[in-house]
């Protein structure tokens, strides 16, 4: 694996925006995950669960992952490719234009990939627009991506 990319000062942040800046390490989405995530959030729907159901009934032939255990997963695909360095406080500001392309099948792994849309120094913090592509393993470099977004960070 090689180390997470180093932008730990606002001059280093605008300096990548509108570059991507790195590709995450893959995320397993097993049953087990998807099944823990249903638990936590109370989203039982079948075709999050019930693999046979699933099978036979879904578009997709089997369980799927939730869109928002996806989404979830973006703050650690960012830890696992870039190193921001210390802060007082860093806090996920929301996320923007939120899309599900494609679905994620039980047993995919997923990775994301990061630029910088946008940078904005504020009175108190920094704040930052990434623009994440996620893609799983079998529709790497084709095909749909399975989740596209701004996601919006503020490090003070």
């Amino acid at each position: 694996m090689t180390a997470p990319r180093l932008l730990d000062t606002p001059e280093a942040l605008q300096g990548a925006v509108g570059q991507e800046v790195a590709v995450s390490r893959w995320f397993d989405i097993d049953q087990r995950r998807i099944a823990a995530f249903a638990d936590v959030t109370d989203d039982h729907q079948w075709i999050h669960l019930d693999a046979e159901r699933a099978r036979t009934e879904s578009p997709y032939g089997g369980t799927v992952a939730h869109g928002f255990l996806t989404l979830s997963l973006l703050p650690a695909m960012l830890a696992s490719c870039v190193s921001l360095g210390e802060a007082r406080l860093t806090v996920n500001y929301g996320v923007n234009k939120v899309r599900f392309p494609a679905a994620v099948p039980s047993g995919s792994r997923l990775r994301g990939r990061f630029g910088i849309a946008a940078v904005e120094p504020l009175a108190d913090c920094v704040q930052v627009v990434w623009h994440v592509t996620m893609e799983s393993e079998d529709n790497e470099g084709r095909g749909k991506p399975v989740c596209v977004a701004e996601f919006v960070m503020r490090r003070y």
